[in-house]
């Protein structure tokens, strides 16, 4: 049997190169051999202050943009997450099956409750990590392909799931993640020791997918470098370059040695510009195919109302068994 993958993206902001590499590339690979659900988790986005309106055109954006990164709709169940109703019905299930010391140690939730601290933290961003196990054991996944942040949350799933079963009975498979060799976390071109973000507030750390070409251009070559010179791959003494030789790798197919060999004795400077135009050579046609997508709204919606019929039936499929094993219901 083909494993099941499960895995999703906000639609908040511009997606960038990072969501791109980490994420979409991945995901088009993956769907060759799998069975997959790819979600546009909008409940997740609600976590924190939305505006209604701008939140209702990413998500039309974010399935743009998983097509044109090569999703197959044919291939693979592409959806809204609010549009299918088991997922917060499962997820609230689950809240009684969590503990609050373990959602207290989730590391995002410590993250973003930061800023106004625990006391203002709205109740969803705390139960956050619990709504993520129900979009993922609704489908009886096996395959979660993550970034290093989400693997505390696949972890905490994981210990829900066999936690559900002890309890009630086999009801969900216990999921494995997955998680990319190299590029895995692409970090800000400007911050080296953080992670590329779409909340980032310099527009110079990151590379949108919407990008024109003399916007990525300016982006690269104001990107930091480091002190010591030379196109070498070395993440620990010389994180800004291997960053960007990371996106090289990702853009081009080339090894890091070819890479190496290619700009050896030469400054960052001609490192900078083949490094961007190798990332709008291969971007270029991506950005064009959101543009397509997004100037065909009523085509765009009848993949997503596909997806979504699909998804439900087996969601739905899912939540007879938990609520008869739960003791739900008559």
């Amino acid at each position: 049997m083909k494993d099941i993958v499960f895995s999703g993206v906000q639609p908040t902001r511009n997606l960038h190169i990072g969501n791109y590499i980490g994420a979409l590339k991945q995901w088009a690979h993956i769907q060759q051999q799998h069975h997959c659900y790819f979600c546009i988790v909008d409940e997740h986005a609600i976590t924190v202050p939305q505006d209604p309106k701008l939140l209702r055109e990413r998500i039309l954006t974010v399935a743009a943009v998983y097509l044109a990164a090569g999703i197959d709709p044919k291939r693979s169940i592409l959806f809204i997450q609010s549009e299918v109703p088991q997922h917060t019905e499962l997820g609230w299930l689950m809240m009684t099956v969590a503990k609050m010391g373990e959602l207290e140690r989730m590391t995002q939730y410590k993250d973003k409750s930061k800023k106004g601290g625990t006391v203002g933290a709205g109740v969803g961003l705390f139960g956050y990590p619990v709504l993520m196990a129900a979009d993922i054991l609704l489908y009886d996944t096996t395959i979660v392909p993550v970034g290093e942040d989400q693997l505390q949350h696949v972890e905490l799933t994981r210990v829900l799931a066999r936690r559900f079963n002890e309890k009630f009975g086999e009801t969900f498979v216990v999921p494995q993640p997955l998680i990319q060799k190299i590029g895995a976390r692409i970090m800000s071109l400007q911050k080296p020791d953080a992670k590329m973000s779409k909340s980032d507030e310099s527009e110079m750390a990151s590379i949108f997918l919407t990008d024109d070409n003399d916007t990525i251009r300016k982006k690269i070559m104001r990107a930091v470098t480091d002190s010591t010179t030379g196109v070498t791959f070395d993440p620990e003494k010389k994180p800004a370059v291997s960053n960007l030789m990371t996106i090289y790798h990702h853009m081009t197919g080339q090894t890091m040695k070819e890479i190496e060999t290619a700009y050896e004795g030469k400054g960052y400077g001609d490192f900078k510009k083949g490094l961007a135009e190798a990332i709008i050579t291969h971007m270029g046609p991506v950005r064009d195919k959101i543009e397509h997508y997004l100037s065909d709204p009523t085509s765009l919606n009848k993949i997503l109302d596909s997806g979504r019929d699909k998804a439900a039936a087996v969601a739905e499929a899912k939540m007879k068994v938990v609520r008869e094993r739960m003791g739900l219901g008559r």
